[in-house]
């Protein structure tokens, strides 16, 4: 799998550590962000460059870093098709993918430890869409991702 990442300079720490975890596992990972912790870089930038990837299928997920998570995850939503969470715990990683199919996880440098993070960039990247529920419960989530995608028809113009 394909996986697109940027940070600002809030977001190196973390960033550095999953993209070793990453590599490690054998993802092909597509490094935006900085390569310093001295390295500036703002966060609308850092989400535009992970949400132009996984919007144009060049990553198949996104991974963003800032202080909190919310800033890039901001910038990331403004893409047609790109789905940003800004996620806190591992289940929320997990949930994120499993509810609603979010192709982009935003966290945050500022709040999460590195053990933290690695855990929930693993869980955002193997958990599927509407796995393991009942028929009705995932045709439910998928209708749910289809009236996501028709107000953003809508709005995305």
């Amino acid at each position: 799998m394909k996986v697109a990442i940027a940070n600002d300079k809030g977001g190196y720490r973390l960033k550095a550590a999953i993209v070793k975890k990453l590599a490690d596992e054998g993802y092909e990972v597509l490094d935006y962000g900085t390569q310093s912790p001295e390295e500036s870089k703002e966060h609308a930038l850092a989400g535009e460059q992970v949400a132009l990837a996984v919007q144009s299928g060049a990553a198949e997920r996104g991974i963003l870093l800032c202080g909190t998570g919310m800033g890039v995850s901001l910038a990331a939503n403004k893409h047609k098709g790109v789905y940003a969470a800004p996620v806190e715990s591992v289940f929320a990683a997990k949930h994120c993918r499993l509810i609603n199919d979010c192709n982009v996880m935003c966290i945050g440098g500022y709040i999460l430890g590195e053990y933290m993070a690695l855990e929930m960039a693993d869980a955002f990247l193997k958990t599927p869409f509407a796995d393991h529920f009942e028929e009705g419960r995932a045709r439910y989530l998928r209708s749910q991702y289809e009236r996501i995608a028709a107000i953003e028809d809508k709005n995305f113009r």
